[in-house]
């Protein structure tokens, strides 16, 4: 048997965080995780080069750009641990980085730096790291937890449960969190993946698949949230930024809306090409703005065949729609098997939202995207694993 004060189940980046800033305090740190190596996520980001933050990741910004049933819960965290101390780290350990689009910050080197990084601090913290050991049972006791590890047990006063949520399974991800929150009498909301590609039915796909590989800046909407950012066209159905974004409001039944032109007004530029060049069919024209192929589907769409010279005002009208707001109805999503994060989790009513400590299990705590707390793309998720994880360690 091991004796430690604090605990933490899973070496991700909220795990990681939780067990610096803990090893920081003094206390005797053990991190265990199934993984053979810790950081596996990390690994994978951003394409292997880590967007490990986003400088628009704040409390200022929290309540938009962080989905929660609580929208307020994850501002206690960004406010006590902001972009701008994690960026102070990067630069301290010489990784060198740069900012991609819309606040999104990347390594320019392997996403192995930032988990150098972390781990070289957790040991210097004197935190220990056990890779490749499941978790067995976990027991409250007078003392705190008491917990099988392997094929030994480990007590601990303080529990930080930093297991992440369902999404990306190859990668070893399950509702481990989820099942540890219910044992304790924690609620769990619904589930669901997020930022996530969507799929369709055979019919649109049919006339989608065609497109594989095709890319545009779009603005895709879902009532009132709308993205501008890349939209990509896939076998399976959409993908891309704009697409991963709407993916976490976008629920079955509901259509989206694509501006193809991005804000620019279609009727305006359709009636100049009618002007300019009026010989033109519409799907020519279009391709002016639009990649071919994509310009071609959407005059089939469209289906207004002639010149765009001939076209009345009228026409070119019930074009335009079809340009701004091309409407598609997706069937679901590619599921957790491609998700980035899990959208919903362990209920914020539950939590303390300065130390991410269970309001009724006194040092058990839950970090990380195992908490309903999910952000946007492009580094947002990676901040809240940050922000949640030192705030626990500084508590734990």
């Amino acid at each position: 048997m091991a004796d430690y004060d604090v605990l933490i189940i899973g070496a991700g980046a909220a795990g990681m965080m939780a067990g610096i800033e803990a090893g920081k305090r003094g206390r005797k740190v053990l991190v265990v995780d199934h993984a053979r190596d810790p950081g596996e996520k990390i690994r994978i980001s951003g394409g292997g080069r880590c967007n490990f933050t986003n400088v628009n990741a704040t409390h200022v910004l929290g309540r938009e750009r962080f989905l929660s049933q609580n929208p307020r819960f994850a501002l206690s965290a960004l406010s006590r641990y902001t972009p701008e101390m994690f960026i102070a780290r990067v630069k301290k350990q010489g990784i060198a980085y740069h900012e991609k689009t819309l606040g999104q910050l990347f390594c320019d080197g392997p996403a192995t730096q930032i988990i150098t990084m972390l781990t070289n601090d957790l040991r210097a913290a004197g935190a220990t790291i056990w890779t490749g050991r499941s978790v067995g049972t976990i027991e409250k006791t007078d003392e705190g937890f008491d917990v099988m590890v392997g094929d030994g047990r480990v007590t601990a006063t303080s529990l930080i449960i930093a297991t992440g949520g369902k999404s990306i399974p190859k990668m070893g991800a399950t509702g481990f969190a989820y099942e540890i929150a219910r044992q304790f009498g924690l609620k769990v909301t619904n589930t669901r993946p997020a930022l996530v590609p969507l799929t369709f039915e055979p019919g649109a796909l049919e006339m989608l698949k065609p497109l594989a590989g095709v890319s545009t800046n779009a603005i895709v909407s879902h009532g009132k949230t709308k993205f501008e950012e890349a939209l990509l066209i896939t076998h399976r159905g959409l993908s891309g930024p704009a697409i991963l974004q709407i993916s976490s409001y976008w629920r079955e039944g509901d259509a989206i809306s694509v501006d193809l032109l991005a804000g620019e007004d279609a009727l305006e530029f359709l009636k100049s090409a009618r002007k300019a060049t009026p010989k033109l069919h519409i799907q020519t024209a279009l391709g002016d703005r639009l990649p071919k192929r994509l310009a071609q589907l959407i005059g089939e769409v469209i289906n207004q065949p002639g010149m765009i010279g001939d076209f009345s005002d009228k026409k070119l009208a019930t074009a335009a729609e079809v340009i701004n707001k091309w409407t598609l109805k997706p069937v679901g999503s590619e599921g957790y098997r491609t998700a980035e994060v899990t959208l919903g989790g362990i209920d914020t009513t539950d939590l303390d939202a300065k130390t991410l400590m269970s309001r009724d299990v006194p040092g058990l705590f839950f970090v990380g995207e195992a908490v309903d707390v999910t952000g946007w793309l492009g580094g947002y998720n990676f901040q809240w694993a940050w922000a949640s994880g030192y705030s626990a360690g500084q508590a734990a």
